[in-house]
C-alpha cells in the first residue's frame, strides 16, 4: 500500500523517494507508474489513490507563487485551492456530509517538506524527514537512525527496511529531488 519518504538536504535541496506496490486486499501488483515525480518546481510522492497521484502529475498546473508570500501561506491557501479544484475536476475528491476529502501526499518545495493530509491540512514535521503509507513507521524509524547519513543514502534504506518487514512495500523504488533553481521567485 506503499511507502513515500522525505528527506530535507543540508543544502535545502528536499528529496523523496517511493516504492511501486499497488495493494487491493491480498493482491500486489508492482507498478511501472511511479509514486514519485516532479510538477514544476515540486517534487511530489503519493499513498492512497494512483488516480490521485496521476491528477497530480499530469493535471495539476502548479499555481503561481508572488514573491511577498511565505512558502508555507502559500501552500496552506494557493496551492491548496489549486490542489482541491484538480482533484474534484478529476473526479477523485469525496464529499460527505458536506465535508470535502483528498488523499495523502508529501511535497518538496523552497527547502520544506510538507505533508498534505486527506483533509486538506499541511503539516511540515520539525525533523525534516517524512514519510507515508503503510510502511511511515517502519521508514521514519530507519530515518531518525541514519540521520548523520547523505538523504540519498537515507532514503535509499528507509525504503529498503519498509519493505522487509511491511507486506505493503516493493521496489524499485524511485528518487527524485527539486531544484533549487526553478523554486526562486
Amino acid at each position: 500500500m506503499t511507502c513515500i519518504v522525505g528527506v530535507v538536504g543540508p543544502d535545502g535541496v528536499v528529496y523523496i523517494g517511493g516504492d511501486s506496490a499497488g495493494v487491493g486486499g491480498y493482491d500486489l501488483t508492482v507498478r511501472a507508474d511511479e509514486k514519485v515525480f516532479r510538477n514544476g518546481p515540486f517534487a511530489m510522492g503519493f499513498t492512497d489513490s494512483f488516480r490521485m497521484g496521476q491528477l497530480l502529475r499530469y493535471s495539476f498546473v502548479p499555481p503561481e507563487h508572488h514573491p511577498s508570500v511565505d512558502a508555507d501561506r502559500y501552500m496552506v491557501t494557493t496551492f491548496i485551492d489549486a490542489v482541491r479544484k484538480c482533484l474534484s475536476a478529476g473526479g477523485y475528491a469525496c464529499k460527505k456530509d458536506d465535508v470535502e476529502s483528498g488523499g495523502t501526499f508529501l511535497v518538496g518545495y523552497r527547502g520544506r517538506l510538507y505533508q498534505i493530509e486527506s483533509d486538506y491540512q499541511v503539516g511540515r514535521n520539525s525533523a525534516n524527514y517524512d514519510a507515508v503509507g503503510c510502511g511511515s513507521q517502519i521508514a521514519l524509524g530507519s530515518l531518525y537512525a541514519t540521520a548523520k547519513q547523505p538523504p540519498l543514502k537515507r532514503i535509499r534504506t528507509a525504503l529498503h527496511v519498509a519493505e522487509r518487514f511491511s507486506a505493503g512495500v516493493r521496489a524499485p523504488f524511485t528518487i527524485v529531488k527539486t531544484d533549487p533553481r526553478r523554486e526562486q521567485p
